[in-house]
């Protein structure tokens, strides 16, 4: 019967007999897989997130392509590794930074732009970071709305390696245009859902592509005074006596954090359903990588080893939750391999649009994973950092290339994910035959990337934003 209203989906799509479902992607940052409740955690309350994904499907093999913010959010727009599109790094770090030469080509096909052919409404409300220049912001990308931070709130002034960077005040941009800077960044979540919410309010008679990339749980972690009830009296006190930024003392702030961003999900849900329009509207919950690096040990990543910055499993793998009253039964638990590459090809096809043809593109239709429980239409899934491919996925099997070592010690390992999620046990020695498989595939993919990929695009003089200028009353 599944099959059938899969096949039924597909052609009212194709035929343009059924409406076209909205789409909302609301995007966390350094979230860790173990940062749900509903995925485990027990340091965060997320009522709001946990009933959506009682009411959905938790997504547990959802991947993003690389356990950095940048790269990560260039996949999810263009449905590309970020290898592919030359998105690795910025020009000078991992990610792009202020008056960064480097950003997105603005000859990239993003999501927004793909929706946009067929007539979607565009909104984007958080953070970019896809480069801060004029031709790479999402007004340039496919987006007909932009109210957020072209980078990371951490890149401003209060950095703790300032000293190296010498970082300029932050910027917050509507549209083009920078409004303020060092925007109060403890009103972040609620300033993003407020457009959220308005974006909805406003196009509900129409199709659109709602993007909500939270600039947090990303250090430093800010709250509304909303959500300080309960915080200790202590942090308290030494919050209302803060000198710029204390990073250390606001990490005790993560539980409070989330239930904001848990809040926001509830917001939107609750505007979806007063609008009329909840059951068609696919609603996707995830993050760009794993849990923070820069001294947070308050967020987790439950089962899996590793963090940001790592392509083991808590890196990389996110903890997922997708709601479509219309088509995906409710209470489900979808362990098949999916990734945020994905959505570009699948959203197309849903939306009646055409994904490009005229490039490689590595996401793929995953309709029928989503609604029929089908295989991962994947062969393997490629983990790769900045630059260099470390692992890969086949099946259940995973395999980390041999990264070399000055004695000349091999560093490959293989790991069963369904038997051993969180990569403790390497039985390479165990299965000397797969490792054939691993490189054969390895090589297949390098040879794809050197004959198909793309550059970044870049400008030749960078300027840092700056305040615009007010006009005179």
């Amino acid at each position: 019967m599944k099959r059938i209203i899969t096949l039924i989906l597909t052609l009212s799509v194709a035929l343009g007999w059924a409406d076209q479902p909205n789409f909302v992607v609301i995007f966390t940052d350094d979230q860790g897989y173990g940062d749900l409740g509903c995925f485990g955690g027990e340091h965060v309350e997320t009522p709001r997130i946990d009933q959506m994904a009682a009411e959905g499907a938790k997504l547990t093999s959802f991947y993003v392509s690389a356990p950095y913010c940048t790269p990560s959010r260039a996949a999810l727009m263009t449905g590309c590794y970020h290898r592919r599109i030359d998105m690795g790094m910025g020009s000078r770090f991992f990610v792009t930074l202020n008056a960064d030469r480097k950003g997105l080509n603005p000859k990239e096909i993003t999501i927004a732009e793909v929706l946009g052919s067929v007539g979607y409404r565009t909104g984007i409300f958080g953070k970019w970071h896809l480069g801060d220049q004029p031709e790479f912001l999402p007004t340039r990308q496919g987006f007909e709305e932009f109210f957020g931070l072209p980078y990371s709130h951490d890149i401003h002034p209060y950095h703790p390696a300032q000293d190296k960077y010498k970082f300029p005040k932050l910027p917050l941009l509507e549209g083009e245009t920078v409004i303020e800077m060092e925007p109060n960044a403890d009103l972040f979540t609620q300033r993003i859902t407020e457009r959220a919410v308005s974006f909805i309010e406003r196009h509900k008679e129409e199709p659109f592509f709602l993007y909500v990339p939270h600039p947090l749980p990303h250090v430093p972690l800010h709250v509304s005074e909303d959500f300080m009830e309960g915080v200790d009296s202590e942090v308290v006190d030494a919050l209302a006596k803060e000198e710029g930024i204390d990073y250390k003392l606001r990490e005790k702030l993560f539980k409070e954090c989330m239930s904001e961003i848990d809040w926001s999900v509830g917001r939107i849900l609750d505007t979806l359903t007063e609008a009329g329009i909840s059951e068609n509207t696919i609603v996707i919950f995830t993050s760009d990588n794993g849990a923070g690096r820069m001294g947070t040990p308050h967020n987790h990543s439950g089962p899996l080893r590793g963090r940001k910055g790592s392509t083991l499993e808590g890196g990389v793998r996110m903890p997922t939750v997708i709601r479509w009253p219309a088509q995906i039964k409710a209470g489900q638990e979808n362990d098949t391999l999916m990734t945020t590459m994905d959505l570009l090809p699948t959203f197309a096809k849903l939306a009646g649009a055409e994904a490009p043809t005229d490039r490689v593109i590595d996401g793929k239709d995953i309709t029928a994973c989503l609604v029929d429980g089908a295989e991962t239409p994947h062969e393997a899934f490629y983990y790769g950092h900045a630059t260099s491919l470390k692992a890969i996925r086949y099946g259940d099997w995973k395999y980390h290339l041999n990264q070399g070592k000055p004695n000349g010690a091999n560093t490959a390992k293989l790991y069963n994910l369904k038997d051993d999620i969180g990569e403790s046990k390497n039985v390479i020695s165990l299965h000397p035959e797969l490792v054939e498989k691993f490189e054969s595939l390895a090589k297949a993919h390098e040879d794809d990337l050197f004959r198909n990929s793309r550059s970044a695009g870049f400008v030749d003089r960078p300027v840092q934003l700056k305040l615009a200028k007010q006009r005179k009353k």
